[in-house]
């Protein structure tokens, strides 16, 4: 007697297991590829693949991720490489490849994000630039707020945003000194015979510390710039240091943020011996160099 053998095939499920640290999706469609993925450092994921889409959700450092294609978007320098590949999660947002461990070989993605709006038939305005940070707010959000006036002096000055972050960070204490909440001077930016050049409003007097090349620090008193708006500190910052011819071998290394702080702080910018290396670790921990703009 024969027999008929049938097949019978049970549609696979979707599968999704969420931890603190681990994030695992087991389908796909059928035409993509199906790769689990770990990030280097927390990263957002968004609607599109550039970083001006809308953030669906934040994927922590070491968090794995299934991805199934790729998608040409911005180009970024981010923990891992430099690239503009993004990659297309299994839930239908995006990462940027350059935060990706690993180079998995994946199809170009079939479903495309949705296109950005019809350029303007007039020539657009410039982009404003964010009114910049102020004594009462959040690491988080004093370094979203500093970006703007940061990347603005790049375009100006040559000065790497890097560089200017993480000095407005170090300078003011991610803007809680009285010297940045009162009077907006986030670089410590000092008077000299009681001028305060083209870009601030006057000149304070402030305790602050001192140090010499074997590391001996103490206190004293100084005169410091007083600004009338975040973004005048900021620009002072770049053009002071554009302008200096001290800090011009700086400017052989525009494209290298750590030997351009090196060069600056040789130029005399700070008398802490350990300035450079401070700037480096915060430029690092927080990777500040994602921010530099072309110019």
């Amino acid at each position: 007697m024969l027999r008929t053998l049938r097949k019978y095939v049970l549609a696979p499920a979707l599968t999704l297991a969420a931890t603190a640290s681990t994030l695992v999706v087991a389908t796909a469609p059928a035409d993509a590829a199906v790769v689990s993925v770990q990030v280097k450092g927390s990263l957002p994921a968004r609607t599109g693949a550039a970083n001006w889409w809308p953030q669906t959700r934040t994927i922590k450092n070491k968090q794995k991720v299934t991805v199934t294609c790729k998608f040409t978007g911005q180009y970024l320098r981010g923990n891992v490489r430099r690239t503009a590949q993004w990659d297309r999660t299994l839930l239908g947002d995006y990462i940027s490849h350059a935060y990706v461990s690993g180079n998995p070989n994946l199809p170009t993605c079939a479903v495309t994000p949705p296109p950005p709006a019809p350029a303007p038939t007039a020539p657009a305005p410039a982009p404003a630039v964010p009114a910049g940070p102020t004594g009462t707010m959040t690491n988080e959000q004093f370094l979203a707020a500093s970006i703007g006036p940061a990347q603005q002096s790049q375009r100006d000055t040559r000065v790497p945003a890097s560089v200017t972050l993480a000095q407005a960070i170090l300078e003011s204490g991610w803007g809680r000194s009285s010297l940045s909440a009162n009077d907006r001077n986030f670089f410590g930016m000092k008077c000299v015979n009681n001028n305060p050049g083209q870009y601030a409003a006057g000149c304070k007097s402030y305790s602050t510390q001192e140090c010499n090349a074997t590391g001996a620090c103490w206190t004293t008193v100084a005169t410091f710039r007083t600004y009338n708006s975040p973004l005048d500190s900021f620009r002072d910052h770049g053009m002071q240091l554009k302008s200096l011819s001290r800090y011009a071998a700086a400017f052989n290394y525009t494209n290298d943020p750590n030997q351009f702080i090196a060069e600056v702080h040789k130029g005399g910018y700070a008398t802490d011996p350990n300035y450079t290396t401070k700037l480096v670790t915060l430029m690092t921990k927080y990777n500040l160099y994602q921010y530099d703009v072309a110019v």
